[in-house]
């Protein structure tokens, strides 16, 4: 039987990620340790970095802006 991995590999990667690159909302919820769907009320709130959107279906983070916003 296969093992699902908890931790996504970008989060477990993020001190060495540049910050440029992008991530998707599992590793936002593992950064700031909450649910999808309190990203997104931090996003609105503005305590969370807006996303941008790269297709319908796919929402990213960038990785500098995140860096930033978890500093402050």
């Amino acid at each position: 039987m296969q093992q699902t991995k908890l931790i996504p590999e970008a989060l477990e990667n993020f001190d060495s990620l540049p910050d440029w690159a992008n991530v998707r909302i599992p590793v936002v919820m593992g950064l700031y340790g909450i649910s999808a769907a309190s990203v997104w009320r931090g996003v609105k709130a503005g305590t969370i970095p807006k996303p941008r959107k790269l297709s319908p279906r796919t929402t990213t983070w960038n990785v500098g802006q995140l860096r930033r916003g978890l500093k402050t």
